[in-house]
């Protein structure tokens, strides 16, 4: 576009130059005789047409200067909001790994008992059946197969089922294929919590074996019940229905992981704690 309006430019220059150059040749040779006043009548519309062309050439020459520094301010422009989102971006993550810290710090306050491993999520698999994924810590950093996972809340995550050097697969509490005993808090009812993904659930838990006679209430805290792999009273979630299973003589209560499942990215692997 430049290139055009230069060269529009030019040409309207060239033509005033010609129309003056025409016009002093003229005079020069006509001097102020008769036939001078004639040409010089002739002449006037060709000077007033190379004012106005040389005028026009100006106010042209104007607008592609404005127009080229309103690009260059636009360019600038653009570049300062992407150096600002950018910063944001980074105030962002640095904020999100003081918190980060934070809770891990009051993660391990809170639980002197615990020796842990921190670890951030690498790949996530599932399939209709099955709800895992993969952190970037392994054997190398004391983890082992059988391991707790829990967020830095203290609510579980799940169980470390396979593992190498440098990684570690974690099936979720959400995994149809694992089983965790768990007491209601309010009634002290036992039972049994299995991840609902192979169900109509599929992001609920069921917890079975309840007794018939159990008073069952929405949003009953449930959680561990101790063992060698899961510290006791390890929050696992809330009840959101309950009924009674298909032998009609045992109760059942659906629940809400405690933890945010899809939207993990770090976790901490108990590597030792001292049983109850």
């Amino acid at each position: 576009m430049r290139h055009f309006f230069t060269t529009k430019i030019k040409i309207v220059l060239l033509a005033a130059v010609l129309i003056a150059a025409v016009s002093a040749l003229v005079l020069s040779l006509t001097g102020n005789s008769y036939p001078s006043t004639v040409v010089q009548g002739v002449l006037a519309p060709l000077r007033a047409g190379a004012t106005h062309l040389t005028a026009q050439a100006e106010k042209l020459y104007d607008y592609i200067f404005s127009y080229e520094s309103l690009l260059a301010e636009n360019e600038a422009l653009k570049e300062q909001l992407s150096q600002m989102e950018n910063q944001a971006r980074q105030a962002a993550a640095l904020t999100k790994e003081n918190q980060a810290l934070r809770d891990a710090l009051e993660l391990k306050e809170n639980n002197e008992g615990y020796e842990m491993v921190d670890g951030y999520i690498i790949s996530w698999s599932s399939n209709d059946w099955s709800s895992t994924f993969t952190i970037n810590q392994g054997t190398n950093a004391g983890i082992a197969e059988g391991m707790c996972a829990i967020t830095a809340n203290g609510e579980v995550v799940g169980l470390v089922s396979e593992v190498g050097s440098n990684y570690a697969v974690i099936k979720t509490v959400l995994d149809s294929s694992l089983e965790i005993s768990a007491t209601i808090v309010s009634s002290g009812y036992n039972g049994m919590v299995k991840g609902g993904y192979s169900t109509d659930h599929p992001d609920q838990m069921r917890m079975n074996y309840l007794p018939s006679s159990a008073t069952i209430r929405n949003n009953d805290q449930v959680v561990t019940t101790g063992s060698t792999v899961y510290p006791r009273n390890l929050i696992l979630g809330y009840v959101v229905d309950a009924g009674f299973d298909d032998t009609g003589v045992a109760k059942y209560a659906q629940l809400r992981p405690a933890a945010d499942i899809g939207a993990l990215d770090q976790v901490f692997i108990i590597t030792k704690y001292n049983v109850e």
